[in-house]
């Protein structure tokens, strides 16, 4: 079985290079929530007006669906499909009907139910980047995806409180088998953390392998797990207007078994796209609504997110752009279409930047601010995302969590009340004077405020003294003490030993066919 039993990280002599380091002060596991009114960039009108010319698509331009057995059910649904280019187009009373049985909240339980992660209300969780075939980080250099690389990946994702859950296999282990990788990936996700995890819906197989090694996990019955969801996915609309066969499948095997699904058009503006921002979320709005449909029509009352991710592209040379002004104002506008529908919503920030630097930095915090104003409900590809996701960075992540800590501790409320008023000390402290030894701050100078991972706050001549390190040399170190410092969740032998039993039989059914 290929890497199965994958070296498990050691604290013994070839692991002391990082040995000196305090451990990394990070935020304690908490369910993070957003106290803010969400911000309405779209008037009510403008709203309705997007609204409007999706029902305008779907009625009268259609989605192609490369998929019979999602034909026939549009078909039994009463939609109008054309067999011959497979298309179909479906009414807003549609619309209407599907999301009467959809629901704005739900929640997502792992194998350690005090990971649970909530979905819907003011709720945000971050994830793990998901998807890059490359990996890089500054020491080894770029080099295609492994299991090596996934696994530590996956180690800093459970050793960081801030990521709450991970993609759909955050760099792709290229050396293994592409059609049954997916079931090493699994595996590594439940063994080396105890959060949910995104699973690949490329078809039905790798879906449904997904919640049968979920449920092994958490000791359910697929019964069972129909009732109380443990992972989700990402379908990933063919923009435009298309659902190809294996992201059919995969969506309807979700839903069958009560699992989340969170339906996400990629609008590029300029090429998969109109090129303006309210044609653009037009066409996501539509393709969304239509996948959001599709879930519960093969289960009414199927956990479903309204996903986003609408960006643009350079339009002097082509390529994508993430974390532009047009990108931001997207990932608001989106979520205010979310909440008109009553659904949970999925968003993004991202970067186009080729390295962990300041590009990287400010294109991923821009987008990043667009999700926490538009009131993201699951921030997917949150840590590790570069070069525009064709690459998981080990430094990069380690900026990403410093990034999302300070916006989980922007999130926090003042709070307002005699002892925060500090009126008292501010009484016994003389003009001119100063409150470093005031019992006021003695009481509460460890905790007053947020403490970095990554910035450095020393003058010149110490961080000097130092190393003079930049935040990317010094996210190395970080990465490698993490890794240094990960302990691996607890799991009962005779679950291991079943997970290890399900992936061999599958890899044996599989053969060299598709899963």
């Amino acid at each position: 079985m290929p890497r199965m039993n994958e070296p498990r990280r050691k604290r013994g002599a070839e692991r002391t290079s990082n040995r000196g380091l305090a451990a990394i002060p990070q935020l304690p596991l908490r369910r993070v929530t957003n106290p803010y009114p969400p911000m309405a960039m779209l008037s009510a009108d403008q709203i309705e007006a997007i609204h409007q010319a999706s029902m305008h698509i779907l009625e009268n331009f259609g989605i192609e669906v490369m998929s019979r057995r999602a034909l026939s059910l549009f078909e039994n649904a009463g939609a109008k499909v054309d067999q011959a280019s497979m298309t179909v187009r479906i009414d807003r009373g549609m619309v209407d009907e599907a999301l009467r049985t959809t629901r704005s909240s739900y929640t997502l339980t792992p194998r350690n139910p005090g990971r649970t992660v909530h979905l819907g209300g003011n709720t945000i969780n971050f994830t793990l980047v998901a998807g890059p075939p490359n990996v890089h980080d500054m020491e080894r250099g770029r080099r295609a995806g492994n299991l090596r690389d996934y696994c530590d990946l996956t180690r800093l994702a459970q050793h960081f409180n801030c990521i709450h859950m991970l993609g759909n296999q955050v760099c792709a282990p290229v050396e293994l088998p592409a059609n049954s990788r997916h079931l090493d990936t699994y595996f590594a996700n439940l063994t080396l953390t105890d959060k949910s995890f995104h699973v690949s819906a490329i078809g039905r197989g790798r879906a449904l392998d997904g919640v049968e090694m979920m449920a092994i996990a958490r000791g359910l019955t697929l019964d069972e797990m129909c009732d109380d969801p443990g992972i989700t996915t990402i379908i990933s609309v063919n923009s435009p207007r298309r659902f190809d066969e294996m992201m059919a499948e995969g969506l309807m095997t979700m839903a069958e078994f009560g699992q989340s699904v969170a339906v996400t058009p990629f609008t590029l503006m300029g090429a998969m796209s109109p090129v303006t921002l309210a044609g653009a979320l037009a066409q996501q709005n539509a393709e969304a609504l239509f996948g959001v449909l599709l879930t519960q029509l093969v289960r009414p009352g199927a956990p479903v997110m309204y996903g986003a991710f609408t960006s643009n592209v350079d339009m002097k040379s082509g390529a994508p752009a993430f974390g532009t002004p047009e990108n931001t104002k997207a990932n608001i506008a989106s979520g205010q279409l979310a909440r008109r529908y009553g659904l949970p919503y999925r968003t993004t920030p991202g970067s186009a930047s080729n390295a962990a630097d300041a590009q990287g930095a400010y294109e991923t915090l821009m987008a990043l601010w667009g999700a926490v104003l538009g009131h993201g409900n699951l921030v997917y590809h949150a840590a590790g995302w570069q070069e525009g996701g064709l690459t998981a960075s080990f430094e990069k992540f380690i900026i990403d969590v410093e990034m999302i800590q300070h916006m989980m501790e922007f999130l926090r409320p003042i709070e307002v009340n005699e002892a925060e008023l500090a009126v008292e000390a501010l009484g016994a402290v003389p003009t001119g004077g100063h409150f470093f030894g005031e019992p006021h701050t003695l009481e509460r100078y460890a905790t007053a405020f947020y403490q970095p991972i990554l910035s450095n706050w020393q003058n010149y001549e110490a961080w000097q003294e130092a190393g003079g390190l930049d935040a990317t040399a010094r996210a190395t170190r970080l990465w490698k003490k993490a890794l240094q410092d990960h302990v691996e969740p607890a799991m009962d032998i005779s679950v291991r030993e079943a997970l290890e039993a399900y992936v061999a039989k599958r890899k044996e059914a599989i053969g060299q066919g598709e899963p």
